[in-house]
């Protein structure tokens, strides 16, 4: 008798999940007037962009890593910029580059001939706890405009590193643009950050001919207004919102919150994937973008994706 009263209990709190669930889905429709798609996201989906170039398999941000994501077949690369004290946009992460190079100090404290100088695969290493890429010719900085050259034919999704209120900060989003505009690839750029006011300093400066991401600013009041039943009055001036599947304990990935994402024209795109299952999952979910530190896994993915399809 406790087993049939569990067993009640339990899918009475389960029919009242999926209940809320529709409930949340119909308060939150679609808004009369909705943005468009920018050009970016035209491709076939599932994107799979490999992270900093596939940062598990190779020194991040290097020609190591981003060719190995292209003969793993992947669409693109995530990867992030910040400026050097003579104002070049260069391909890092960090705002030093203690951690991954053999040199120290701020990024902003370096030109770039000195950055050049630095190994970017210092502290590589591989499954074994081998340095294996010290020293190489391709584990150098690159910068963004040599990133649209050796890549013509790749999607780039771009982070806005330098914070907003610094001088690196406030003059990079220009700097971005008039790269993105002399390589002819604003059809294949995606610029975000995790700064609301870069991302707005930016699509003041492209004006919309350039696809925009969500800071993370932006994509919490979304997730709330969706969780309150609020979305309706959401009007998002991100193209994308790019995420980990849970955020301090809140899961970020369920169906009804990727369908809300969709009928808002707000392409969701996951980052840390790095299971081939969830991607499937994910793609399944109506996600259109998936970044993964494993280029190697990405292909598999792309290859089970091919068995489904065919079948």
């Amino acid at each position: 008798m406790k087993h049939i009263k569990k067993n009640f209990f339990n899918l009475g709190i389960t029919s009242m999940g999926i209940l809320s669930s529709l409930l949340l889905l119909k308060r939150n429709q679609k808004p009369k007037m909705l943005k468009d798609i920018p050009y970016f996201f035209n491709g076939p989906a599932p994107y799979i962009f490999a992270h900093r170039g596939g940062m598990s398999v190779r020194p991040e941000q290097t020609q190591l890593a981003f060719d190995n994501a292209v003969d793993y077949g992947l669409d693109g690369f995530e990867t992030d910029v910040r400026l050097t004290k003579d104002e070049e946009l260069i391909v890092f992460h960090d705002a030093t580059v203690d951690r991954t190079t053999n040199g120290s100090g701020k990024v902003c404290d370096y030109t770039l001939k000195e950055l050049k100088k630095l190994d970017a695969g210092f502290h590589f290493t591989d499954i074994n706890g081998r340095h294996i890429y010290r020293g190489h010719q391709q584990a150098k900085i690159l910068t963004f405009d040599e990133l649209l050259e050796m890549y013509p034919s790749k999607y780039i999704n771009v982070d806005l590193k330098d914070t907003p209120s610094s001088y690196e900060g406030a003059i990079a989003p220009k700097k971005m643009y008039d790269i993105i505009k002399h390589h002819h690839a604003e059809k294949r750029v995606l610029v975000t950050s995790f700064h609301k006011k870069q991302n707005e300093r930016f699509r003041a400066i492209s004006n919309g001919e350039i696809a925009t991401g969500a800071s993370q600013h932006e994509v919490t009041e979304g997730v709330i207004k969706f969780i309150l039943g609020l979305g309706y009055h959401y009007h998002p001036q991100a193209d994308t919102f790019q995420m980990p599947i849970k955020f301090k304990g809140i899961p970020l990935s369920s169906t009804h919150f990727i369908q809300w994402l969709n009928l808002l024209n707000i392409v969701p795109g996951y980052y840390g994937i790095n299971s081939v299952d969830l991607m499937y999952d994910l793609y399944q979910k109506g996600v259109h973008t998936i970044v993964t530190d494993r280029p190697d896994l990405g292909k598999q993915f792309k290859s089970l994706l091919k068995q489904h399809t065919s079948n």
